[in-house]
């Protein structure tokens, strides 16, 4: 057998440790995640965080119940769903700085509409869940009907001062393009 050469280097070139090579590190040095201490102090994010435990807590109960029978509570239960896990997108993203990586977003008017329009959705949602009611009347499961649509007001009622909130930092952020333009 020849003999094996004592010291063998195994690089394949400068470029690939520069560049990362295979390794994850490479990929992992150019991400960095830090959380705005300065949003999770803030109003709008405690407004957020309330509607994620409220909504948590509304399709919880939903969930819990044989909501089949009332055909109105399958629209309860996905616009519950759909804006609870929104919401959480939503706080995160912010939680962690999304709106600076994605500053070509006006984040001011997008908040605004997704509070607006979450506000008239949760609205329907519980008037189709208070109507609901009802039927469940002499069941087991009057109180948690009752209980959601308790919760869904709440949640109706927080996502609207949300709205509010971010109707004022929408106006107080320049968002009114005919404000901007007229030469002062």
């Amino acid at each position: 057998m020849a003999d094996f050469p004592s010291k063998v280097s195994t690089e394949t070139g400068s470029q690939s440790t520069q560049q990362g090579g295979n390794s994850l590190r490479g990929l992992a040095a150019n991400v960095t995640i830090s959380m705005d201490m300065t949003f999770i102090r803030s109003i709008p994010s405690i407004l957020m965080m309330v509607e994620i435990f409220l909504g948590l807590l509304h399709w919880a109960l939903i969930v819990s119940t044989p909501y089949m029978w009332a055909p109105a509570n399958g629209w309860v239960l996905f616009v519950a769903i759909t804006f609870w896990l929104l919401t959480g997108v939503l706080f995160f993203g912010f939680a962690f700085g999304v709106q600076r990586k994605l500053s070509f977003v006006p984040w001011p008017l997008t908040v605004m509409v997704y509070h607006g329009v979450t506000t008239i959705l949760y609205l329907t949602a519980f008037l189709a869940n208070a109507a609901s009611v009802q039927p469940f009347y002499y069941s087991y499961f009057f109180g948690h009907m009752a209980a959601a649509a308790f919760f869904a007001a709440l949640v109706t009622a927080v996502y609207g001062v949300s709205a509010f909130f971010s109707y004022l930092d929408w106006k107080g952020s320049g968002g009114n393009a005919a404000t901007n333009t007229v030469p002062t």
